[in-house]
């Protein structure tokens, strides 16, 4: 009996110890989690910081050239009138500059600004310097491929590659055409104008290039993993595969097994999995501030359309006949809903159009709502800042508190999208070939 007491106490103690090696490590990596997000929610305020800064030098250069030409036109008609005329005219222009007035901090497009694609990536601004990656410019214009770096049209420079028989291109600021290459020709009179044709834009955006970056991670997370499955076979996996295994379960059993039965279930599961992935990869790492991640793909409505409309094309290849047959002439409904005037039928077949277009809007929505959410808690910061100075440094903490929240939340968000975009893909799926959860037979 002592034995066994002596036994059991040093199990009971080695027990202790393991609790408390591992609550220890969870802390620990609690507390390396909360620095990180706050790292990153300081990093997005000194970015969006600098970009108001180069607004404010903007518009104060702007008012001195301002200032500037309204002094040369004094001067000029001092030269014409007496001195006391001359006198006040200085003095006039002396109280002008006294009372220039700043535009006002612009909260609106400055968040429109951050979550709109673009042609470079702006990583930081020093004094009035701007520090950004150029990407390439890919245009197709009059049977003709030009390609040059984003750097040409800097500051709404018209650059003319060789062959373009134009004037060159631009890349507008400013409406009409925003963000867009736009073609300068000259009219009749001489001066240079926006063509009426534009040219076909394959460029290397900022967005694009994330995704080229997801699609590098997916591939290099994935190749980890086969390797570590290939090296240990069935036993307990390590590393990056101890991470993907349980989330690539989670989605195959509860998700795509449930909606789609192991039959179909195995048959989809490529297209699927792939589906959640990317998804998950490109809202996880548009969290991170600094290059090359940080973009806005999944809250661009082109690459959300793009991931509906696979999703519309897989389901209707999937369909079977009885799928449309429950579309046109579906069970359980009155003659009289379907003869004369074919009601069902109708609103059957317009939701074959409209379950893409809810996959789309719910994906793309959510994910700039999160963004703008952040960006609007920073905004505060500038907002009560015009105000007054302590008031914009005593908003500051709470803008910090704020958006690490709101960033925690879209951690979350970024999980639940991908989940819920893979669900009703699944869910469009099973019905298109006729599986009914549940049934042991097929329709």
């Amino acid at each position: 009996m002592l034995v066994m007491d002596i036994v059991f106490g040093e199990r009971i103690k080695l027990a202790k110890i393991r609790y408390l090696c591992n609550s220890f490590l969870i802390n620990s990596m609690r507390i390396k989690s909360a620095v990180l997000l706050c790292v990153f929610v300081f990093v997005q305020c000194f970015l969006f910081a600098q970009t108001h800064d180069v607004q404010s030098n903007s518009t104060q250069t702007n008012g001195a050239q301002s200032h500037n030409a309204q002094t040369n036109g004094v001067q000029s008609y001092n030269a014409q009138t007496d001195g006391a005329q001359s006198h006040n005219a200085q003095t006039n222009g002396a109280q002008t500059q006294d009372n220039k007035v700043e535009k006002s901090f612009d909260a609106g497009s400055m968040i429109i600004e951050h979550v709109l694609d673009e042609h470079q990536w702006h990583i930081a601004t020093v004094g009035h310097h701007h520090l950004a990656v150029p990407l390439p410019i890919i245009l197709f214009y009059e049977g003709r491929l030009y390609a040059f770096s984003s750097s040409k049209l800097d500051h709404s420079a018209v650059y003319k590659p060789e062959g373009l028989e134009a004037e060159g291109f631009v890349l507008r600021e400013d409406a009409p055409h925003k963000g867009k290459i736009v073609v300068m020709i000259r009219n009749a009179d001489g001066e240079l104008e926006i063509a009426p044709t534009a040219p076909l834009d394959f460029s290397i955006t900022k967005n694009v290039l994330e995704l080229f970056v997801a699609a590098a991670l997916l591939f290099l997370i994935f190749m980890l993993v086969a390797r570590n499955y290939k090296k240990r076979g069935i036993n307990a996996p390590k590393g990056v595969a101890s991470l993907v295994e349980p989330i690539w379960l989670f989605i195959r059993n509860d998700v795509i097994y449930s909606n789609l039965g192991k039959k179909y279930g195995d048959k989809y599961i490529p297209y699927l999995m792939t589906l959640f992935f990317f998804i998950l990869i490109n809202n996880i790492i548009g969290l991170i501030p600094v290059f090359p991640f940080g973009g806005n793909t999944m809250g661009n409505i082109a690459v959300a359309l793009t991931l509906a409309v696979l999703t519309f094309l897989v389901t209707l290849f999937s369909s079977n006949r009885h799928y449309w047959k429950h579309i046109f002439n579906a069970p359980d409904i009155p003659w009289w809903m379907k003869f004369p005037l074919p009601l069902m039928p109708l609103i059957e077949f317009i939701e074959v159009f409209t379950k893409p277009f809810v996959l789309m809007i719910r994906l793309f929505a959510n994910i700039v709502a999160g963004h703008i959410v952040v960006l609007g808690f920073i905004c505060l910061v500038f907002i009560f800042g015009e105000i007054g100075i302590g008031l914009g440094y005593g908003v500051s903490p709470l803008t910090l508190i704020f958006g690490l929240f709101i960033d925690l939340l879209e951690i979350l968000v970024a999980f639940i999208q991908a989940f819920i975009f893979t669900m009703l893909s699944s869910i469009y799926i099973a019905g298109a070939v006729g599986y009914v959860p549940g049934k042991s037979t097929n329709h």
